[in-house]
């Protein structure tokens, strides 16, 4: 089976306004996340692939240095229309599965895709991972590839089962609580760095946010 992540990777210059820090930090924090999500998922045994939908340059330059292939995202419309783009490339390359990831769960650990995919169950399934806060979607497994469209930005984690049943009676939704923590406003982070998960990349974090 060929498993690819998508990782949909908005401008980041456009990226994490409720943080309310300066756009400087803003990138920074944003290129620290993108590379730590890729390396893991890079040393993943059940990734075969990672795609990147963007069509922000330092992103494309991450991504190459991670042997991501990079689909450019001109119109830059939502996380949707960016999943579409991916969709249709592992279509005509003939993948099996994929899951979607945000950019910005900087903890997520392989053996947390490995629990994740211990759900799966072909020929047709979906997997859910919810945000932290249950209004969002952290993590959306799909086999086939076009089983369902995705529902982004607008309470998507309850739409995305809503949508899956639809579709097929292998719906799961699983937690894990490092593919739930993401970064949307300066409490997700704060609330990250007391966590003992990835200390190297709480240093790396942490010297950002005492960057004047």
């Amino acid at each position: 089976m060929k498993i690819a992540a998508i990782i949909p990777v908005k401008t980041f210059s456009n990226a994490k306004t409720r943080l309310d820090l300066s756009p400087a930090k803003i990138e920074n924090l944003c290129e620290i996340m993108l590379e730590e999500i890729l390396h893991t998922i890079s040393i993943s045994p059940q990734i075969d692939k990672t795609i990147i939908v963007t069509k922000e340059e330092k992103a494309i330059e991450i991504g190459k240095k991670f042997n991501a292939v990079v689909l450019i995202d001109e119109k830059e419309e939502s996380v949707n229309s960016a999943v579409s783009i991916a969709d249709k490339y592992l279509l005509e390359n003939k993948y099996d599965a994929s899951i979607v990831f945000p950019q910005d769960i900087p903890y997520i650990k392989t053996q947390d895709i490995d629990f994740m995919l211990n759900y799966k169950a072909p020929p047709n399934f979906a997997i859910i991972i919810p945000s932290r806060r249950f209004d969002g979607t952290n993590a959306l497994a799909r086999m086939p590839i076009d089983l369902m469209e995705t529902h982004y930005d607008e309470d998507s984690y309850k739409i995305h089962m809503n949508t899956a049943k639809e579709h097929t009676l292998n719906v799961a939704m699983v937690f894990v609580k490092r593919i739930m923590w993401d970064v949307d406003n300066i409490e997700d982070l704060k609330f990250l760095l007391e966590q003992n998960e990835k200390p190297h990349i709480a240093e790396k974090i942490k010297k950002i946010l005492e960057i004047n």
